[in-house]
């Protein structure tokens, strides 16, 4: 058996980014960039309002409260108006200063004046409040976004508001998946005896999806080497990587890996890796496209594992971003999390929540069989338990978060429970 540190360094070292493309902006989210964009100009453009009010002369409310006459009216997107002393103009946020203004009263601190077309003014108001100013986001020339930078939705927007279309990223990885084997039915169809519905697939193209990936179903293989390479072919040369489950372990009499073996001749690396589950693990590159096929095992929870362990790091490296993303966080057992010694690194499934005292608090999701996807379904976390007899409630255990909002959305669960 090889560590799982050796194992991630054989995958990311044949990794690296792909090639930049112009991307459109409202497809963006989550690319990377691939050079800074520079802002051409000021962020606001010109002077407005950040409140709905009247928009005067500061100088004009030292003896507040005063009357003003009320010569116009400015609406966002509208041209400014203009205004002298002993004058007012009513403004919404957001709207274009007028020239001759210098701050804003907020509609709170008004009162309709004596008379019509007048507005009183209850207290003084400072030079240059409820204005914001040219540049006050941006200015010309200042980086907007460097190079390599994980876009977000804040991102876009900013993107958004200089102008920008078009923005050069790393390409968005295309990622085929596959399952192999007979005994695979897809939903809907009927079982035979012995079969079984094929739940990798659906599993693993949803884990590329929430990668940041485009996801490509290359179908199902049936345990024929003809159609495994045609399929593993394919893949291969329409995506830049491949992943394919089943067929990877000790002793299968498999096809897979006589396909693979030949596909990535000289580059196939079949590990046994010192975890639990997914123990069973396959990494090549194909020789005719250079495209990374990965092979997880068929049982659904250690194909889920792989991908979480080994996968999505060598997609991150792939999309331009750091390969391991989600950081390893510190938890609480609040139940024993049970194992036998046998030389390996178990990752349980368990269900992380964070605590009134501040720290994140796991349990197990349900039995830890690599069948079980049900666990699976029902875990937020990995909890990673080294070799010996496990960890006992109370102690602290290390855990990768499987999603980015996993604790926000236990805690949601958590209170609407408690307010049930």
């Amino acid at each position: 058996m090889i560590g799982l540190a050796d194992a991630r360094r054989i995958v990311l070292d044949a990794c690296s980014p792909l090639d930049v493309v112009p991307c459109p902006l409202a497809s963006a989210l989550g690319c990377v960039t691939a050079s800074p964009v520079v802002a051409d100009a000021p962020v606001p453009a010109f002077a407005n309002s950040s409140m709905d009010g009247f928009a005067l002369v500061a100088a004009d409310t030292l003896e507040a409260p005063v009357v003003l006459n009320v010569v116009a009216t400015t609406l966002a997107g509208m041209a400014p108006a203009s205004l002298g002393g002993g004058e007012a103009v009513r403004i919404m946020t957001g709207a274009p200063l007028p020239s001759g203004a210098d701050a804003v009263c907020m509609i709170e601190r008004t009162m309709p004046g004596p008379g019509a077309g007048e507005v009183t003014i209850e207290s003084v108001v400072r030079r240059g409040e409820f204005v914001r100013h040219p540049g006050d986001d941006l200015v010309a020339g200042q980086v907007v976004v460097d190079a390599g930078t994980h876009l977000g939705p804040a991102h876009l927007g900013v993107l958004a508001a200089i102008g920008v279309e078009r923005v050069e990223v790393i390409r968005r990885p295309r990622v085929g998946v596959l399952s192999t084997g007979d005994e695979l039915v897809a939903a809907g169809s009927p079982l035979a005896p012995g079969q079984i519905r094929d739940a990798n697939r659906p599993s693993l193209l949803a884990l590329v999806e929430r990668a940041g990936c485009e996801a490509v179903d290359l179908g199902v293989a049936p345990d024929d080497e003809e159609a495994i390479t045609e399929a593993v072919t394919l893949g291969s040369e329409r995506c830049d990587a491949v992943v394919v489950s089943g067929g990877v372990s000790v002793g299968d009499a498999d096809l897979v890996k006589v396909v693979l073996g030949r596909l990535c001749e000289g580059t196939m690396h079949w590990m046994q890796i010192a975890i639990k589950p997914a123990k069973p693990f396959a990494f090549g590159v194909a020789t005719a496209s250079a495209t990374p096929i990965f092979g997880v095992p068929g049982n659904p929870v250690s194909a889920m594992v792989s991908f979480e362990l080994l996968v999505r790091p060598a997609l991150n490296q792939l999309a331009g971003r750091p390969a391991f993303g989600a950081p390893q966080l510190s938890a609480v057992a609040d139940e024993p999390l049970e194992r036998v010694r046998d030389g390996k690194t178990h990752f349980l499934r368990v269900i992380a929540e964070a605590g009134a005292d501040g720290r994140i608090h796991v349990r197990s999701s349900g039995v830890q069989a690599s069948h079980v996807l049900s666990a699976m379904a029902a875990a937020n976390a990995l909890a990673e338990v080294p070799d010996g007899t496990g960890i006992g409630a109370g102690e602290q255990v290390d855990i990768l978060l499987l999603e980015a909002d996993a604790l926000a959305a236990a805690s949601r669960r958590t209170a609407a429970v408690a307010r049930r």
